[in-house]
């Protein structure tokens, strides 16, 4: 096993990419850090891909830029040095860990990656701004890393979407490959804020996932987007500690359904301070025969 390099600076990087280059494929997977075994998924994901003679980079930084001014950032999570040990353990040959200045030299940028419409609809409607700072990130840390394939869990499924759609309209050359969600023993999707969960919320949590098998059984039957929607609505408002930010159903590429295929449900909810997002593929044509 090669020994795991950290780089903090972007001279650090450059240097460090240069030497790791070898014969083979290069992934990346970009993280907040608070790493659990859905980043692991992605890791493991990326090292199968380019083999093992390919180069697996982890970034490891808390973009300010897509947080809005209620939210979470003072707060969200932080654990480096475990987040290291984790890398180690997992093969990870370079972890970029910079801190805000050295990503953002000059303060916060002037110019930022527009997401389009996609970025004003579900989580762009609760969270004005967020996509515009995503996407301004991970292009930065795709031009740093210069990585041929990225790794996206599809529980931020919307990401994966926009992450995809930049890829390709701005022709940055980088695979955007998409991981299924990673799920704990209760079905809930994992995510770093799950830490912010207390006991009792928690099991309020695992209603979520308990929703989406609900609507997938319903589009089973009756196959109409409102019934499914309507299914996954009622579970989750059976706990009131429970406030839906949205529960849509969409197409693969997050627009309307406009008739049989493939589509997507996805749910957004709160428990106190936390927000819990999850999605589950669905088969319109499946539930309309």
């Amino acid at each position: 096993m090669r020994e795991m390099r950290v780089a903090r600076t972007r001279a650090e990087l450059t240097t460090a990419v240069d030497e790791i280059s070898q014969p083979g494929s290069s992934a990346v997977v970009l993280t907040m850090g608070a790493l659990h075994d859905g980043h692991g998924a992605l890791i493991r994901a990326a090292r199968e891909r380019v083999g093992p003679s390919g180069s697996v980079t982890v970034t490891i930084f808390v973009n300010p830029l897509q947080f809005g001014a209620n939210e979470d950032l003072s707060r969200y999570p932080r654990s480096l040095e475990r987040d290291l040990e984790k890398c180690i353990r997992s093969g990870v040959d370079l972890v970029f860990a910079p801190s805000v200045e050295e990503m953002y030299p000059s303060g916060e940028t002037t110019v930022r990656v527009d997401p389009g419409d996609l970025g004003g609809v579900l989580e762009g409607a609760v969270r004005p701004g967020h996509f515009a700072g995503m996407l301004t990130i991970v292009l930065k840390l795709l031009n740093l890393t210069r990585a041929d394939l990225t790794f996206f869990g599809e529980k931020d499924y919307q990401q994966l979407v926009l992450v995809r759609r930049m890829s390709a309209d701005l022709d940055l050359g980088v695979e955007v490959v998409g991981v299924s969600t990673a799920r704990a023993d209760d079905g809930v999707a994992l995510s770093s804020r799950n830490a912010y969960l207390n006991p009792d919320e928690r099991r309020s949590a695992r209603l979520v996932p308990k929703a989406l098998a609900a609507a997938t059984e319903e589009a089973k039957r009756s196959g109409d987007a409102k019934a499914i929607c309507a299914r996954a609505t009622a579970v989750l408002e059976s706990d009131p500690a429970l406030h839906i930010d949205y529960v849509a159903i969409t197409d693969l590429e997050l627009g309307p359904v406009t008739g049989p295929g493939p589509a997507r449900l996805l749910i957004a909810a709160r428990l106190g301070r936390t927000r819990l997002l999850d999605n589950a593929s669905i088969d319109i044509a499946q539930a309309a025969s």
